[in-house]
C-alpha cells in the first residue's frame, strides 16, 4: 500500500480508455488533430472563452514555461516559503528560467499581503532583483485551502504592484470541489495570468495543461514550450486523457473520492495519543507528526514520505484509487504501535 503521493495512482480506467480509443489511424501532430482541438475547447468551456491552452508533459516543466513567460530576465518570483517550486522542482526555475526565487513567510502554507509587502523593497534599485511575480501554490504544498476572496485579494494586491500572477495548480480540481465555485470563477474571472492545472497527480498517465488568460503572454508561451521541449507530437493522446477527465464529471468524483479518504484517514488519526495532526487538511493530504521509532514500522506497512526529519512531520496523501480498507489499516497499525509504547 502507499500514502506516499497521488503520483502513485493508477491510471483511471475511464482515462486508459480514452488513450486506447484514441489510439487508431493516424492524426496531425503538435496539437493540430481534431481530439486537440476538442479538448481545448472543452477548457474553454469551464475556464472561460479567453483561455489558451498548452499541452505539456509534467508539473516541473509547465511551471518554469509559466514563470519565464512572465518574467523579464532582472525579475524574481515572490512564493510561499514551503512552495514546491523552490523545494521539488530540482532548481529548474533558476536553472532554466534564469529567475530568483523569494520566499514569502507563510501560515499553513498560505502567503499573506503583510509578508508579502515586507518583499516589496529596493524597487528601482539596479543592484536588486525586482519582484516581478507572484506565484501561489493551490492547494498549498501542506494541504490546505486559499478561499475565493484570499485568491482575489492576492491577485488584486500584485496587480497593484505590477506583478504578474501564476497558480501552481497541480491539484486545482480540488480548489472547485472544496470552494464549490466553477471553474471560470477560478479562471478567467479570477484575473490570473497563468495556471499550471495538473493532471497526472489526478487519474492521468502523463501530462498537464498551461492555462494563459493573456493574449499576449500565450503567443509567448507557443514559442517557450517549443524552446522547453515540451511540445508534444502526437499530442492527440494527451487531449484525449483531459477529455475523458472532463467528461460527466470524472475530474470532481475522482477529487471528492480522494478527499474523502483524507478525511477518514484525519478523523482516525486525530485521536490517538502519540499522534499530532499539523495543519488543517483541505485537501486530499494530511500532515501528522509521529514518533520516530515509529516510521519505520509504519513505513514497511504503507508507505509515505517523511515530510520534515526534524519534527518527524510525515505527509500522508490519498488519491481516487484509494479504498477505504487501506485507511482503516493504516489506523489500525498507528493505533497498535501507541497501545504498545513500551
Amino acid at each position: 500500500m502507499s500514502l506516499g503521493s497521488d503520483n502513485h495512482s493508477s491510471v483511471h480506467p475511464k482515462i486508459m480508455q480514452a488513450l486506447m480509443s484514441a489510439n487508431t489511424g493516424k492524426a496531425p501532430s503538435y496539437g493540430t488533430d481534431p481530439l486537440s482541438n476538442e479538448a481545448v475547447e472543452i477548457f474553454k468551456s469551464h475556464f472561460g472563452e479567453k483561455t489558451n491552452v498548452f499541452f505539456v508533459f509534467n508539473g516541473t516543466a509547465a511551471n518554469t514555461i509559466a514563470i519565464k513567460a512572465l518574467l523579464k530576465p532582472y525579475q524574481s518570483v515572490l512564493c510561499s516559503d514551503v512552495a514546491h517550486l523552490n523545494w521539488d522542482e530540482g532548481g529548474a526555475p533558476e536553472a532554466i528560467a534564469g529567475t530568483k526565487l523569494v520566499l514569502v513567510k507563510s501560515e499553513d502554507g498560505k502567503v499573506t499581503i503583510p509578508e508579502l509587502e515586507k518583499h516589496m523593497i529596493r524597487l528601482g534599485d539596479q543592484h536588486f532583483m525586482q519582484p516581478g511575480v507572484l506565484s501561489i501554490t493551490q492547494p498549498t504544498e501542506l494541504g490546505t485551502l486559499y478561499t475565493l476572496k484570499e485568491l482575489h485579494e492576492l491577485i488584486a494586491w500584485a496587480k497593484s504592484k505590477n506583478l504578474k500572477t501564476h497558480i501552481d495548480g497541480a491539484r486545482y480540481v480540488h480548489t472547485s470541489t472544496r470552494l464549490g465555485v466553477d471553474f471560470k470563477k477560478l479562471g478567467q474571472d479570477l484575473g490570473v495570468d497563468i495556471i499550471s492545472f495538473g493532471g497526472t497527480k489526478n487519474g492521468l498517465m502523463f501530462g498537464e495543461a498551461l492555462l494563459c488568460f493573456d493574449k499576449d503572454l500565450a503567443t509567448d508561451l507557443k514559442y517557450l514550450r517549443k524552446q522547453f521541449l515540451q511540445l508534444p507530437s502526437k499530442s492527440r493522446y494527451l487531449a484525449a486523457q483531459f477529455k475523458a477527465f472532463f467528461k460527466d464529471g470524472l475530474w470532481a468524483e475522482m477529487a471528492n473520492h480522494s478527499y474523502k479518504m483524507a478525511q477518514a484517514l484525519h478523523d482516525g488519526l486525530k485521536n490517538i495519543e502519540g499522534v499530532t495532526i499539523m495543519h488543517p487538511s483541505e485537501c486530499n493530504a494530511v500532515f501528522a507528526q509521529f514518533p520516530k521509532q515509529w516510521i519505520k514500522p509504519l513505513k514497511k506497512h504503507s508507505f509515505f514520505y517523511v515530510w520534515d526529519q526534524h519534527t518527524w512531520t510525515v505527509r500522508l496523501m490519498t488519491g481516487f484509487d484509494t479504498e477505504p480498507s487501506e485507511i482503516e489499516s493504516f489506523i489500525n497499525k498507528v493505533t497498535e504501535l501507541s497501545n504498545n509504547k513500551e
